[in-house]
């Protein structure tokens, strides 16, 4: 069952939230009742259900044993930076 909701938001909000639904092939609706979803379902749920967009990348990275994410992080922060 759904249920129609109104919203009072800023024009500049509203409009960005369209652009942005659009260019994600989706509806507003679909963006906040997803939204919602996240803010109020289950903790583990949420952990285990992935995009297909996030799955298809599953195993297409095989990192090195001794790879550090972190101190390449830093070091792109301090070039950044410089």
């Amino acid at each position: 069952m759904t249920t129609k909701l109104t919203l009072t938001l800023d024009d500049k909000v509203i409009q960005g939230a369209k652009r942005y639904a659009k260019a994600k092939g989706r509806s507003v609706s679909e963006l906040v009742e997803s939204y919602f979803k996240s803010l109020t379902g289950p903790v583990n749920e949420q952990a285990s259900e992935l995009t297909p967009s996030v799955k298809s990348l599953m195993g297409s990275f095989k990192a090195p044993a001794n790879f550090d994410y972190k101190n390449i992080l830093t070091e792109a922060k301090r070039h950044k930076f410089e």
